[in-house]
């Protein structure tokens, strides 16, 4: 007999069998069994036979899912075709109809096509066992994940969804997919049968339990992929049940004439089968989330950790009515503390998604209030993404409500426009000026058309301002306009409006800028003059000049011609006004350098340009401060330009100038020089004043013309024999005379120079053998290479001036030693000085091992410093990577020795200078990156120098007691983990041509850095950074972590791991021939001690310091016979080595027993408590830069209970408490126990 049944989406029905499995995915089912699917007109097959008929179904057609089907593979004519996991891989076919050939498998024989699907789960995992019918009919889904988990392949870590290449990235997404359409296209019955989704979400739940990675991972991402279609399918039902129940009262309103009965008793059914498809859909979500989410947001692999913070995101954002309250919210925020950062990453943006929805804010009230001073304080995070996307968090609670974020909590983001980074600083500019710059009053709608001082922007520059002075780091405008340059280009470029404050005179009522005001004004706005002009961000912001777009291109020329146009008839005013202030003249003398130079003529402004010269001029003859001479300088070169028609009236302008200052100083020197008068304080003032000028000219400009060398020499001679010169009239000499002579060599070459210390490390520079590049042979007679002698006495220059305390520097300016600006100037002064001598080190002037004194300082003025030497050492190694190498090792020895004279021999390696050396040389081995094969050679060699270096000084006690030097192989050790693991094997060879036989058998504290270093070059070969078998948490640790499978007898044993005995004469092979090639010290050998190394992959066993090597070597009497010979010792060695692994193995078998009985006690409790365990909070890390302590009451405020996941009723709920009875039982209707 057939049931008439109701469906979702009327007004379709379709006809089940009431004593079969028979399911449809589709709602066009009729009872002649004719099924057509709209839109395709395809033919749908008849539901499943019973079970009493599997083996007699089918004609042999091979139809999918048909009987010609073995082991979950499918069979035609005896060809075996594509299974479903090699068909989503390929990705070539559409998921549609992958899925649908699946579904007519399904209904031909369910027990068939579920094979193939839990099949296709196992094969996702990177499994290659399959499970056959037999295994699916017989066995449990525990013992089906442990047979599979024993076929599982342990030799390689990787997985389909970690295996890199595009095909791999395309099949997640495409397995993410299949997984999506499969439950959309059986939502309408096949979901509800009771076998599909049971077996699926029990098969996967047992799967996320594995200890196997691989498995955990791929099944929790199907997991979680199958909870949010579920979602989905629960979405439309609730949408369904409101659209029904709105039908039904629309109908039920009606009077008792025009009421269809027929149609009421047809939507009452039809809510009724709603409601129990919700409420089975509500047990398959619980099912989910209580066996899979609760156990795994927690998983020790963060990827996994990641995949279920995302997917909460998701249901939250899909579903709110059901999910987005504060049971669910809880594991977000509490993930929030997770130790790795894109698992912190993925919180956040679940929350953006949240947030960005305001019809959502008033549920995410709590939430909040409890996580919001974690949010803040995120925006410091030491991961960069994550900090942005905190930050951007913010900025859309700031949207939703004011409110909700302090002062505090807005300043904490406030002066994050000053960060280096420059994601981080433009996201905080996005919130400065969501904050305070998009709010418009309403009485600025009538003046938006006006412009200058009156314009709407004039209060938001003003605003600007102000929050430049306060934030009282007013040496980086260029950094504030940089980060807002993205979401306020309209006001930084209103240009016009900050020319007006600057100019014109403040309306009634209004207050004028302040002096300070003013300066911050002008240097802002010189700021995005130069961001308009040359469409990059501020030195430390970006990683080089990028190639403009054609749109980008157009926007550059038109900003240059309109800062050309407001600014050339500006600016000669600008500099009249403020002519007096050096800070504020020597800002608006930059701007030239950014003038389209052709719209002088083009723009017939010759007058203008006039005037501006005639205020340069006039601002030379008021000022002698050298940013302003210079600035004024620079602007001279800027308008010389040869290619623009404006050149002959600078060059003439320019050439009278310089003709005045050399006269006036020829006149000056005269008197000043003349013999027998003592020199005048105003005379030496002019002289000073008069040098300053043409010196900081000659910077910019060739005056080799007025012969000023002769000037300064007779000026400069006279003051070494006299004694009697003022010092600052020496250095401008010394300076100007510099610049005579670089103009004289710029016709060769091209350098630049700096002052004192600097001086001299260009000359060196210029007359270095760089000065025959670019085939200028000729000049070899001018080459000069520093002696040894000078190369030291530079080297204690840097040591004496630049890594000092910043207390004890006693250069900084007018003494004011406790001023912060004197600081910072005084260090800008020693990282140039640094810089300079660098610089000597980079193009090899001077000897490159002279770095190592640089480089052992990199921890200790890390942040002076730390960006210098790190460049430095980058450097070096693209010139000599061996050399650069050794110089590190030669750094280290150098600390180590230095540490040996103040603490002697017998110091605690615990102590912080010993750890810092440590820590130094971890730092190193990090910068040799990744690629172990570039630096191969020189790790090698920094190992060999080290080696010898810790065997230099034999102990005076004799051979019993370790080298005096022994402890720098702890060192050492840091960068074992760079050879590879070939060169480890010849390290090790290399180092026990310094040990002997009795060294190899000590046990006692003095020789653990040899033990630890030995240690460290026998660990090669147990790499399992992607480990099958992935650690799980120290709370849930099990044997299985310590002790794996025995290797079985299909492993092939790889070539070089057996037990090998290694003969003294072996150490001359090719992978040890380059660590012999620069061996100058006889070294004693030892017979060669042999290598044990395991035949399986696992982790070597963890032995006490006592233990380590009694397997190896046994101990002696003290009064022991003369030793055995050879071959013996070798035989005995072996022996031991058999029973050991004995013993091994059958530990082993205990241990795996253990584990069975264990998984077996699991799942037994696991099913009795149909997966109802309760959620704990998770132990969280707090990783932040700044962090306050531990958190604190996470709890309070928050539902923290397990709870069922309980859909809301529909959104007429209370209009259905109402109902009348008429017909039916309102019972019937709707059950209230359901939400």
């Amino acid at each position: 007999f057939f049931l008439l049944v109701s469906i979702p989406t009327p007004p379709f029905y379709f006809v089940v069998e009431s004593e079969t499995h028979f399911s449809s995915d589709t709602d066009f089912e009729d009872i002649e069994g004719k099924n057509q699917k709209q839109g395709k007109g395809k033919t749908c097959k008849k539901g499943k036979k019973g079970p009493a008929e599997k083996g007699k179904s089918g004609n042999g057609g091979g139809k999918p899912g048909g009987p010609n089907r073995m082991n979950g593979h499918h069979q035609q004519n005896g060809v075996e075709n594509m299974m479903l996991f090699e068909v989503v891989k390929m990705g070539k076919s559409a998921m549609q109809s992958v899925v649908d050939d699946w579904i007519e498998s399904y209904k031909h024989d369910r027990d068939i096509a579920l094979l193939d699907l839990i099949n296709f789960f196992i094969q996702c995992s990177g499994c290659k066992g399959v499970v056959t019918a037999e295994m699916f009919r017989h066995m449990q889904n525990s013992e089906i994940i442990r047979k599979m988990t024993e076929e599982f392949d342990e030799d390689s870590g990787d997985y389909p969804l970690t295996m890199a290449g595009p095909q791999w990235k395309k099949f997640k997404s495409s397995f993410c997919e299949f997984i999506g359409v499969l439950v959309r296209q059986c939502q309408y019955s096949i979901i509800y049968d009771e076998y599909m989704m049971d077996t699926v979400i029990s098969l996967l739940t047992g799967l996320s339990d594995s200890q196997v990675r691989a498995f955990r991972h791929t099944s929790t991402l199907a997991a979680m992929k199958l909870m949010t279609a579920l979602v989905n399918v629960a979405l439309n039902l609730s949408i369904n049940m409101d659209n029904t129940q709105r039908q039904y009262e629309a109908e039920r309103n009606k009077i008792i004439g025009k009421r269809a009965n027929d149609r009421l008793e047809l939507l009452l059914q039809k809510r009724k089968e709603l409601q129990e498809n919700q409420d089975e859909i509500e047990n398959m979500m619980n099912a989910i989330f209580k066996g899979v989410f609760v156990h795994r947001y927690r998983d020790a692999i963060a990827e996994i950790r990641a995949i279920c913070i995302e997917e909460i995101g998701i249901w939250m954002k899909m579903y709110s009515d059901a999910f987005l309250n504060d049971s669910y919210l809880k594991y977000v925020g509490w993930t929030m503390h997770d130790k790795q950062g894109e698992v912190r990453l993925k919180c956040l943006t679940a929350l953006q998604g949240l947030y960005y929805n305001k019809e959502l804010n008033s549920k995410l009230e709590l939430f909040t209030s409890r996580f919001k001073d974690r949010i803040v304080s995120m925006t410091l995070d030491k991961e960069y993404d994550v900090a942005v996307q905190a930050i951007k968090l913010l900025t859309l609670v700031l949207q939703s409500s004011e409110e909700v974020l302090t002062a505090e909590d807005c300043e904490n983001v406030y002066h994050l426009v000053y960060s280096a980074h420059r994601p981080v600083a433009v996201a905080a500019g996005e919130f400065l000026y969501k904050k305070l710059f998009s709010r418009r009053d309403p009485e600025d709608d009538g003046i938006l058309k006006r412009r200058g001082r009156q314009s709407p922007n004039a209060n938001l520059v003003k605003t600007l301002v102000f929050f430049f002075l306060e934030s009282e780091l007013h040496e980086h405008a260029a950094y504030l306009v940089d980060s807002m340059w993205d979401c306020a280009t309209d006001l930084l470029k209103d240009w016009e409006c900050m020319n007006s404050l600057l100019l014109e005179e403040p309306l009634n009522g209004e207050e004028p800028l302040t002096d300070r005001q003013e300066s911050a004004l002008i240097e802002i706005m010189l700021c995005t003059i130069r961001q308009a002009a040359e469409c990059h961000p501020p030195v430390g912001r970006g990683t080089g000049k990028r190639v403009l777009t054609a749109k980008e291109k157009k926007t550059q020329l038109d900003d240059r011609t309109k800062i050309t146009e407001l600014f050339a008839v500006a600016l000669p005013q600008l500099l009249a006004k403020y002519s007096v202030d050096a800070e504020k003249v020597t800002n608006l003398l930059q701007l030239p350098q950014y003038f389209d130079l052709e719209i002088y003529t083009t723009g017939r402004l010759e007058k203008h340009l006039d005037a501006l010269l005639r205020q340069i001029r006039d601002i030379v003859e008021k000022h002698t401060d050298i940013d302003v001479l210079e600035a004024c300088s620079k602007t001279y070169h800027a308008l010389c330009n040869e290619e623009f028609t404006i050149f002959n009236r600078v060059d003439i302008a320019r050439s009278q100038l310089i003709d005045e200052l050399a006269d006036k100083f020829n006149r000056l020197l005269e008197d000043f020089l003349q013999e027998g008068e003592e020199p005048d304080e105003d005379d030496a003032y002019q002289v000073l004043s008069t040098l300053k000028r043409i010196t900081a000219f000659h910077n910019a400009h060739d005056l080799s013309r007025w012969d000023l060398f002769g000037c300064n020499y007779k000026l400069l001679k006279t003051g070494i024999e006299n004694g009697d010169m003022p010092e600052q009239i020496v250095i401008h000499a010394l300076q100007c005379t510099h610049y005579v002579i670089l103009w004289q060599l710029a016709k060769v070459t091209e350098s630049s120079s700096t002052k004192a210390f600097t001086i001299l490390c260009d000359v060196l520079m210029i007359f270095s053998h760089q000065i025959m590049t670019g085939g200028r042979d000729m000049l070899e007679p001018l080459v000069y290479t520093p002696d040894s002698s000078l190369q030291s006495e530079l080297l204690s220059f840097i040591l004496d001036h630049v890594f000092i305390d910043q207390d004890d520097d006693n250069n900084s300016a007018d003494g004011q030693q406790d001023d912060e600006a004197s600081k910072i100037e005084a260090l800008h002064k020693r990282r140039n000085l640094l810089a300079a001598f660098c610089k000597l080190i980079v193009y090899t002037v001077v000897e490159m091992n002279t770095a190592a004194d640089i480089f052992k300082q990199y921890m200790k003025y890390y942040n002076d410093y730390g960006d210098i030497i790190k460049e430095t050492m980058s450097k070096t190694r693209q010139i000599d990577k061996i050399q650069c190498a050794k110089t590190l090792i030669l750094s280290l020895q150098q600390l180590f020795n230095e540490m040996i004279q103040e603490n002697g021999y017998n110091f605690d390696r615990s102590s912080p200078t010993f750890s810092g050396i440590k820590e130094l040389a971890r730092r190193f081995a990090l910068t040799f990156g990744l690629d172990q094969l570039k630096t191969r050679e020189a790790i090698a060699m920094l190992h060999k120098d080290g080696i010898e270096f810790a065997f230099k000084e034999p102990n005076p006690q004799g051979e019993s007691h370790p080298p005096l030097n022994l402890a720098f192989l702890d060192i050492l050790s840091e960068f074992s983990s760079k050879l590879l693991r070939q060169d480890k094997r010849t390290v090790y060879v290399y180092l026990e041509k310094f040990m002997t036989f009795q060294m190899s058998l000590r046990r006692e504290d003095v020789w653990l850095p040899l033990m630890s270093y030995r240690n460290s070059l026998l660990a090669g070969g147990d790499d399992d950074t992607m480990s099958v078998i992935s650690g799980i948490s120290s709370r849930g640790s099990t044997v299985r972590n310590k002790k794996t499978k025995p290797a079985t007898g299909k492993r092939k044993v790889p070539e070089g791991r057996t037990f090998l005995i290694l003969k003294s004469e072996e150490s001359s092979s090719s992978d040890s021939m380059w660590l012999n090639r620069e061996q100058t010290m006889h070294t004693p050998v030892m017979m060669q001690t042999p290598q044990l190394t395991s035949t399986i992959m696992r982790e070597p066993k963890r032995l006490r310091p006592e233990e380590s090597y009694m397997g190896v070597y046994p101990m002696q009497p003290e009064h022991h016979q003369a030793p055995l010979d050879y071959n013996t010792q070798v035989t005995w060695m072996l022996a031991q080595r058999q029973q050991e692994e004995a013993a091994r193995q059958q530990q082993e078998r205990a241990a795996m027993n253990y584990v069975k009985l264990r998984t077996n006690l699991q799942h037994a409790i696991r099913r009795g408590t149909s997966l109802m365990e309760d959620d704990e909070e998770p132990i969280v890390e707090d990783v932040m830069m700044s962090s306050e302590g531990r958190i604190e009451d996470l709890n309070e405020g928050m539902d923290f209970d397990t709870m069922d996941i309980d859909l809301p009723p529909s959104k007429n709920r209370r209009e259905r408490t109402e109902l009348k009875p008429d017909f039916f039982d309102p019972a019937s209707i709707m059950d209230e126990s359901v939400g």
